[in-house]
């Protein structure tokens, strides 16, 4: 769901463990950054299990990035694929801990 237009657009997203970042773009052919999450402005990663997205395409495939500054809403093809990218979110975000110290 975008961010000062609370509309549901497509999006591509890429995860990038090297540059510890989550980047989207309009489509797959990545011409276009539409936004950039690093790993350490996440904050956690949650299933949407209050349905507060209630606007979603598909509430239950809804699930929530939180950063410092947004929280984004990200509807998943399917529940595997929003367990796996949400998984690989977490482990990015939490791998990025362990440079830290």
């Amino acid at each position: 769901m975008g961010g000062k237009i609370k509309s549901w657009r497509k999006r591509w997203f890429v995860f990038d463990r090297m540059r510890r970042t989550l980047s989207y773009y309009v489509d797959k052919h990545e011409t276009k950054l539409k936004g950039l999450l690093y790993f350490q402005a996440i904050e956690e990663v949650y299933y949407d299990h209050l349905r507060s997205a209630a606007k979603s395409p598909n509430p239950a495939l809804t699930f929530c990035v939180k950063t410092h500054d947004r929280l984004y809403y990200m509807v998943a093809p399917s529940a595997e694929a929003m367990r796996i990218w949400m998984d690989v979110i977490v482990t990015g975000a939490e791998g990025y801990t362990q440079f830290l110290s």
